[in-house]
């Protein structure tokens, strides 16, 4: 018997979830053009908050696209593979009691939170099944996995395809015992923050992030005028508001936390750990330079 590979309905999901983070995106722009275009006072702070609250969420859409496009469903006769972004359930078929749609049940199944088509993740109580946990989709495809310790929400494409695969493989028996295995985005960090050169890099890239946020926000409204670039015409350094330097702890942060995720990701197989301290060097460097460069900027005479 052949693995049958069964991916979640994605089409809809990777729209939503990555127009919501486009669109998150386009708003920071616009809050960094609006920063550089004012003075300190209301409206910077305004405009400010605004960034920074449209920030925060931009890596939580982005992860969600990702994983949903990466995510499948993997069934062989020794188990049943859930892969979805960071989080990895490998479940043995002899741990499988059965497997039905959501639609036979008395009781309906409540959506968990923040339930956006593409990314219906996260742990329920239902009354008949206990504990019950989501990783699917589309709420219009969802399949019951139940197991002893807990029932599986997934969402494949073709429910009638991998149930009809489960069943053959059932008959048709294991060729090998499968170990269960569940990886949670949780236990990544767990693991990595295990290792003394993963915390270095994490805390030094978080201290350098928070001292560049709190001595641009020293320097803003100390500093009427800073140099920033150089005129085309004279070769001299171009005033600008010393609001602009807003723009390197921002940006800093942004590059940080994309770092420290991919580096989470690369961090889950052995043979890629190298690359994950690679990547979070790179923000730790890449955060220190940011912080050279103001260094440059308010010692460079205006």
């Amino acid at each position: 018997m052949n693995t049958g590979i069964f991916p979640p309905p994605k089409q809809r999901g990777l729209l939503i979830n990555g127009v919501i983070a486009v669109a998150l995106t386009v708003l920071v722009v616009v809050g960094f053009i609006q920063l550089t275009a004012n003075d300190v006072g209301p409206t910077f702070l305004i405009w400010l908050l605004v960034s920074l609250a449209a920030f925060a969420p931009i890596p939580f859409f982005a992860y969600r696209t990702i994983a949903l496009y990466r995510a499948k469903y993997e069934i062989d006769r020794d188990s049943l593979a859930i892969h979805w972004g960071l989080r990895v359930e490998d479940i043995p078929l002899s741990d499988i009691e059965w497997i039905r749609p959501a639609e036979d049940l008395t009781n309906p199944l409540r959506m968990p939170a923040l339930p956006l088509p593409g990314a219906l993740l996260g742990m329920r109580r239902h009354q008949d099944l206990g504990s019950v946990e989501f990783i699917a989709a589309d709420s219009k495809k969802l399949l019951l996995v139940a197991t002893a310790k807990r029932v599986f929400v997934i969402s494949p494409d073709n429910p009638a395809g991998l149930t009809q695969t489960f069943a053959r493989a059932t008959e048709m028996g294991s060729l090998a015992p499968a170990e269960a295995k569940s990886v949670y985005p949780s236990f990544i960090v767990s693991q990595a923050w295990e290792s003394g050169l993963a915390r270095y890099l994490w805390l030094s890239a978080l201290f350098l992030n928070i001292g560049l946020f709190v001595w641009a926000s020293l320097i803003i409204p100390s500093t009427p005028q800073v140099a920033f670039g150089i005129q085309a015409s004279t070769g001299a350094y171009e005033a600008v508001p010393s609001s602009q330097l807003i723009i390197f702890p921002v940006a800093s942060l942004l590059l940080t936390v994309t770092g420290w995720i991919a580096g989470l990701y690369f961090y889950r197989r052995d043979r890629e750990r190298t690359l994950a301290f690679l990547v979070w060097g790179s923000s730790t460097l890449t955060s220190l330079l940011f912080l050279l460069a103001v260094l440059f900027i308010i010692t460079t005479p205006v």
